[in-house]
């Protein structure tokens, strides 16, 4: 696995973070290490990571506490807790809240390897996640190019519509919280943001409008959801 996917290693304890990054990088992944769990979810918003191993005793936040934020956004990135408990409930608690694996210390770095290996080719079939063409009805959204198509009809979007559609497309037909959109796209979760992301939904309605099947319903107070109504409705 050297197709230039991100990996988020969140581990609290300075000696094993630093031997994980150094024997994950020469495996050829690129890797951003986080100290704590806000450093984790800076790190998340931040570096458009396509993976997450996940340390859970972690100072100021702990390892579900981050995977929950994390879920709550999206809920297909591949996450991989890594830790010294090895209680049952602990690891149904993981599993429980979206995780794809659980590696129990201590454990060999080839175990380790093999196991995130496993769970991206599980996640990805071709072992790198497309983050830039999306269907959505009959609309393409191509992200690297900034451009929804649907038939001979092509519309360019700015950088920010691009992320927030992205986010969406992302998390198809799943509710995306409102704050943590805004944390991570805007980062800030103000007023004044809040009302800033309104006007861009209101754009990416209006694009999306080439095609009447595609929505994006406003869920009252939590958040949004990209979905596409069948011919039956």
């Amino acid at each position: 696995m050297n197709l230039g996917i991100k990996l988020l290693v969140a581990e609290d304890d300075p000696n094993l973070g630093t031997i994980l990054r150094a024997y994950l990088s020469q495996k050829g992944y690129t890797v951003y290490l986080a100290v704590d769990g806000q450093a984790a979810l800076d790190s998340y918003q931040n570096d458009d990571v396509d993976a997450c191993i996940l340390d859970i005793m972690m100072p100021i936040k702990d390892g579900f506490t981050v995977a929950k934020e994390i879920r709550r956004v999206d809920k297909r990135i591949p996450i991989i807790f890594l830790t010294a408990k090895n209680l049952e409930a602990d690891k149904l608690k993981g599993f429980e809240i979206g995780a794809d694996d659980y590696v129990t210390k201590p454990f060999s770095m080839e175990e380790l390897l093999a196991r995130v290996n496993a769970t991206i080719r599980r996640s990805f079939d071709d072992g790198k996640p497309d983050k830039n063409l999306f269907h959505i009805g009959d609309i393409m959204f191509d992200y690297g190019h900034q451009t929804l198509t649907c038939g001979e009809n092509v519309q360019r979007l700015t950088m920010k519509e691009c992320e927030l559609l992205r986010m969406f497309a992302m998390n198809f037909n799943q509710l995306v919280d409102r704050n943590s959109t805004l944390q991570k796209i805007w980062k800030d979760d103000s007023y004044f943001a809040a009302r800033s992301m309104d006007v861009y939904i209101t754009k990416l309605r209006k694009y999306l409008k080439v095609d009447p099947k595609v929505q994006i319903v406003n869920v009252h107070g939590v958040g949004f959801r990209l979905t596409v109504k069948n011919g039956n409705e």
